[in-house]
C-alpha cells in the first residue's frame, strides 16, 4: 500500500525495547532528563539521547531546556492516549511481563495515565459519572452533562475553562489492567489535579502509582461510591 497512514514507522518506534521503556516511564506525566530516561531503559546516555532523537523527530516525545538541562516529555494527550491504548491490548492479548514487581498492587489500584486518574479507582470513577448521568459515553466519544457540569462545580473544577482549551473536555481511555475505560480528557486530568491539590492524594516519586491517604480515599469514595462488581 503506497497511499495512507504509514502505521509501520510508528510501530518501529515503539517496538524498540529500550524506547518503549522509556516512553513507558514518560506515562507519568513528568519531564525527566536524558540521563533518568537512560537509568529507566538500562542503556547508556549516549543510546538513550539517539533514541530520543529519533522519537523527537518521529512526534513522539518533546524536549525543553531548562538551565543547562533538557527534559524530554511525551509530546502530546494522543501519544498518551496511544500508549495506554496498547498497553491495554498488549494486556488483553496476555503480552505481560514475566515477573510483575511488588508495586504492582498499587498501579492497579490508582496511577497516572500521561496526566489523568487509571487503574481501578480511575475505571469506577467514570463508572459512577456515567451511573449518575453526570458523564455520557458513547464508544470512545464521552460528554460531560448540565448535572455533570453542576457536580464539577461543587468539586472546584473549572468546566468553562476546560470548554476553552482545543483538546476534548471528556474521551475514553482503555485501561490496561482493568481492560476497561478509564475518563480522560481536560477534565480527567483536573479531577487528578484536584485530588493532589486538595491532599487526597499523592503521586509516587519512583513510579506511576497514586497513593490515597486514608483520609482522601474515603471522600473520593463518599464523591464517587463505587458500583458493586457483578
Amino acid at each position: 500500500m503506497k497511499e495512507g497512514p504509514d502505521i509501520a514507522q510508528i510501530g518501529a518506534l515503539i517496538g524498540d525495547p529500550a524506547r518503549a521503556n522509556m516512553l513507558t516511564v514518560l506515562m507519568g506525566g513528568r519531564a525527566l532528563t536524558a540521563t533518568e530516561l537512560a537509568g529507566a531503559a538500562g542503556i547508556t546516555l549516549s543510546t538513550a539521547s539517539s533514541h530520543l532523537a529519533k522519537l523527537e523527530a518521529g512526534g513522539l516525545v518533546s524536549q525543553r531546556k531548562q538551565g543547562r538541562h533538557r527534559y524530554f516529555a511525551l509530546a502530546d494527550d494522543e501519544v498518551g492516549l496511544m500508549l495506554e491504548g496498547l498497553m491495554g491490548f498488549a494486556a488483553h492479548r496476555g503480552f505481560l511481563r514475566a515477573r510483575p514487581g511488588p508495586k504492582d498492587p498499587a498501579l492497579r489500584k490508582a496511577r497516572v495515565c500521561y496526566n489523568h486518574l487509571a487503574g481501578d479507582f480511575g475505571v469506577r470513577m467514570l463508572d459512577r459519572l456515567v451511573a449518575d448521568g453526570h458523564v455520557s459515553v458513547d464508544g470512545d466519544d464521552a460528554a460531560l452533562t448540565a448535572e455533570g457540569e453542576a457536580k464539577m462545580a461543587g468539586i472546584g473544577i473549572d468546566v468553562t475553562g476546560l470548554r476553552s482549551q482545543r483538546r476534548p473536555v471528556c474521551r475514553t481511555c482503555l485501561d490496561w489492567s482493568e481492560r476497561r475505560s478509564h475518563l480522560a480528557g481536560s477534565l480527567g486530568e483536573a479531577l487528578l489535579s484536584r485530588f493532589i491539590e486538595t491532599g487526597w492524594a499523592r503521586r509516587s516519586e519512583d513510579s506511576r502509582a497514586i497513593h490515597f491517604t486514608p483520609k482522601g480515599e474515603r471522600q473520593f469514595l463518599d464523591l464517587f461510591p463505587l458500583p458493586e462488581r457483578r
